[in-house]
């Protein structure tokens, strides 16, 4: 296979919000009930609790609309429909607005940004892995699949593409046989959940397959995020838009591929929505329980940011992505123009000493990276997979870890 092209320019969304002038505020407008412009009298959304965890700042643990605008800043968009969201700037951590964002809600495929940031690092991207039956047990009905076949081969890296691109139950669960099972991945990715202080996370399977009692978060999404863009291989794989999959495989023939396409709308334009300018991944999601729910990152000059939002009340399947653009957009306007009302807390073994300087991290230690630092280049040859690569592989998260202002027992209420 020719190697297809290694960067794909991304054209700007049409989302823009224009600035203006308002007061400071700690609420915005909320759409009638009815959804049309006028008031209505369908049934009541489910309400947030009137009590939330706080960590990250007090702020966050308050129901409904947080944010503080400095004269100049403009207004957030209307009529936003997510039941929680958050936006934040992924360098220094602030939360510069945020909606329920310690609401405790099903995540879908979000779950699998905790996967991979859990399970990634422990297993070398060029490992071959023959699957069998057993593998497969557990894929729950109507899942999202990648196309893994049992008796066939496929090495870490190709499972990932699938994971990150087409949400593949069948490569998580591939993948979590090859961590040591099902049990002992859902275990793993617990604690690491817990490392991140992602407090407001219960795991119950790997792949966010509905299940009862799998909760996460905005603010937890939003952390997990911000954890696995310090990987390279991470923000490769959920920076990819398309790629090739291993297929068939007949004896003396070489092995056949299919191409795959990233699901995340803002990456691709599918489904009649613009790409977003410096979109950089990260995971989508959609099932009966969690509905739509996205975090994405994304960069414009030197700023980056991370949005996350679950489950919009209206519009469809697109409605995820619009909302995400319009929170993006103004928080690209809005930046140094808010004061933060909370911020994404350090992991808890993070190095905190040194504010504002980076930490040690694959990026700026090539020694410490092992495996992990194949980058690019090493991306588009392995597997025969070609992938078409966004700014996900330049989309770099320095470990600028705030001081610790708050002991962690009294971080939640």
């Amino acid at each position: 296979m020719s190697a297809k092209k290694t960067a794909l320019t991304v054209l700007s969304a049409a989302l823009l919000v224009p600035a203006m002038l308002v007061a400071p505020a700690h609420a915005a407008p909320s759409p009638p009930a009815d959804g049309k412009g006028q008031p209505g009298k369908a049934p009541a959304a489910p309400a947030p609790p009137a009590s939330m965890s706080t960590v990250g700042g007090s702020l966050l643990g308050q129901p409904g609309t947080q944010v503080n605008l400095l004269p100049g800043a403009p207004a957030l968009p209307a009529n936003l429909t997510g039941r929680s969201w958050i936006v934040a700037d992924a360098e220094s951590g602030e939360v510069l607005a945020a909606h329920n964002a310690h609401w405790r809600l099903p995540p879908a495929s979000t779950m699998k940004m905790l996967f991979a940031d859990t399970v990634l690092p422990s297993l070398p991207k060029d490992q071959v892995h023959k699957v069998t039956e057993q593998d497969m047990d557990g894929v729950g009905p109507g899942s999202s699949l990648v196309g893994v076949k049992e008796d066939l081969e496929y090495s870490v890296h190709d499972l990932w593409l699938g994971v990150f691109l087409r949400s593949g139950n069948d490569a998580v669960h591939v993948l979590s046989a090859m961590n040591g099972g099902i049990d002992k991945t859902v275990k793993d990715m617990q604690a690491h959940a817990e490392e991140l202080q992602a407090l407001d996370t219960h795991v119950v399977s790997p792949d966010g397959y509905d299940a009862p009692e799998q909760v996460s978060s905005a603010y937890d999404l939003t952390l997990i995020a911000r954890s696995g863009l310090q990987k390279q291989d991470f923000r490769e794989y959920c920076g990819t838009a398309e790629a090739k999959f291993p297929g068939r495989q007949e004896a003396g023939k070489p092995r056949e591929h299919f191409e795959i396409q990233n699901t995340n709308r803002l990456m691709t334009g599918a489904g009649g929505i613009s790409p977003y300018k410096g979109i950089a991944g990260v995971k989508n999601g959609n099932t009966t329980m969690a509905g739509s729910t996205f975090t994405g990152a994304a960069q414009q000059g030197a700023r980056k940011l991370l949005v996350t939002v679950m489950n919009p009340g209206a519009g469809g399947v697109n409605s995820v992505y619009e909302e995400t653009a319009a929170l993006f957009d103004w928080g690209f306007a809005a930046a140094g123009k808010v004061k933060p009302v909370g911020e994404l807390v350090p992991p808890k073994s993070a190095d905190t000493t040194s504010h504002g300087s980076p930490a040690q991290s694959h990026e700026n230690n090539p020694s410490a990276a092992g495996k992990d630092s194949g980058g690019v280049g090493t991306a588009l040859g392995v597997a025969g997979g070609a992938l078409a690569v966004l700014a996900g592989g330049a989309f770099v998260v320095n470990r600028r870890w705030p001081r610790g202002r708050r002991s962690r027992g009294e971080d939640l209420v």
